[in-house]
């Protein structure tokens, strides 16, 4: 009983706005609360297996997302929506209570977020030279070189 009265409590989106100009997901909720949520933190926070691992301390390092497009959104349910980003990633589903965390602690989540880049030598932009580099044993973007 405890979980359905916790659900109705959950405030849930009455607007979802993909802005693509200003790569921002504007976000109202009916408690009030609106939020516009860059495409980078979405993709950067991603709620997916690929990005947060399996368990504690597997996280995996976001980089070079700093232009990453949102190229579709889809919904799961009435509970969710499935980004489709231009880095071809689209394995997270973002629930509505997801989506408001975000928006809620979107300050302290791009501090930590840049402090992470920092102390792996990496910046919002760096990624892309790992990301170009050849690839080993076969795997890659499928042009020839």
């Amino acid at each position: 009983m405890d979980h359905q009265k916790k659900a109705a409590q959950a405030p849930n989106p009455t607007a979802l706005t993909v802005r693509k100009q200003s790569r921002l997901l504007e976000v109202a909720f009916d408690d009030g609360a609106s939020f516009s949520l860059p495409f980078e933190l979405l993709r950067v926070y991603s709620p997916s297996a690929e990005v947060r691992g399996h368990g504690a301390g597997q996280e995996v390092l976001q980089t070079g997302k700093r232009d990453v497009q949102l190229e579709a959104l889809e919904p799961v349910g009435n509970y969710a929506v499935q980004p489709h980003f231009s880095d071809g990633h689209d394995t997270g589903i973002y629930a509505w209570d997801y989506l408001y965390w975000l928006g809620a602690n979107q300050a302290e989540l791009w501090e930590d977020y840049l402090q992470r880049l920092e102390a792996a030598g990496h910046t919002r932009e760096s990624g892309r030279d790992v990301v170009s580099a050849p690839a080993q044993g076969g795997h890659g973007c499928g042009h020839q070189h």
